[in-house]
């Protein structure tokens, strides 16, 4: 007997010979020229075009994700585009796929652990005892924070502070925002050291203000740092360093193996 069939639909995208709709809108005359890469990313994910608030604020944590140096993953892009150049896309693409709980990814982490700490009843004045909660369960679990602590920026992560306070001028600076800066401060406390927010940290609180599934967290960092690795190809096109980058590594292994023969 046959499987009874599920229909197969979507509201992502349709087209005809002379119409091309998408989420909903008409490609041609409501999004080209209307709306900007952020806001048509905001329309994919959460089907609906942002306001002006949600623009502003989703919009600069996109741009906070895109660059972030010589990283792991833009390495990774280089050295894959030296040893395949006829594809961009492959470079790309693993480059992207280092975009996970070290990278990039952490502020799926930090939006997880926002959105389950914090109700519909959830009230501001409730915010430093759900702080220390989480704290004191990280420590007894010997586990790290998401969202807090940085190698290089400290005392202040500056990014962070930016990002809140663009939310706060768009009106969409809440709880979450709340609740990460008051873990950052509780660890502070409990570890004895000083602990920022950091930009993931605040990217994950304000996806959170946003409304986003954070199912889909990870997904934007991704988006962002897509965009960010295409640089690191255009770059190398004109200034080409995976070579050395190649040499120095291949080098550096050879003269230890050498010191001990």
């Amino acid at each position: 007997m046959a499987r009874p069939r599920k229909p197969i639909s979507s509201e992502m995208g349709w087209s005809t010979a002379d119409k091309i709709v998408v989420r909903g809108r008409d490609l041609p005359s409501e999004l080209l020229g209307h709306v900007s890469f952020g806001d048509m990313a905001y329309l994919e994910v959460m089907g609906r075009l942002p306001d002006e608030r949600e623009s502003q604020v989703f919009n600069a944590l996109l741009v906070t994700l895109v660059e972030h140096g010589m990283t792991p993953s833009a390495m990774a892009a280089r050295l894959t585009y030296l040893g395949a150049p006829e594809s961009l896309q492959g470079a790309v693409a693993a480059g992207i796929l280092g975009v996970g709980s070290v990278f990039i990814g952490t502020a799926e982490g930090s939006a997880s652990m926002l959105s389950e700490a914090i109700s519909p009843l959830t009230e501001l004045d409730e915010i430093p005892a759900v702080a220390e909660k989480i704290v004191t369960d990280a420590r007894a679990a010997g586990s790290a924070i998401p969202g807090i602590g940085h190698p290089v920026h400290k005392p202040v992560d500056p990014r962070a502070p930016r990002l809140f306070e663009i939310a706060e001028e768009n009106g969409l600076r809440g709880l979450y925002v709340a609740l990460m800066e008051a873990v950052s401060a509780e660890a502070g406390r409990q570890y004895n050291r000083v602990l920022p927010v950091n930009a993931t940290g605040a990217v994950g609180a304000l996806l959170c203000e946003l409304g986003f599934d954070i199912r889909v967290a990870r997904g934007l960092g991704a988006m962002a740092r897509a965009v960010g690795l295409v640089g690191h190809i255009a770059e190398e096109l004109d200034n080409p360093i995976a070579r050395e980058l190649w040499f120095r590594a291949e080098d550096e292994v050879v003269d230890q193996k050498t010191e001990h023969v």
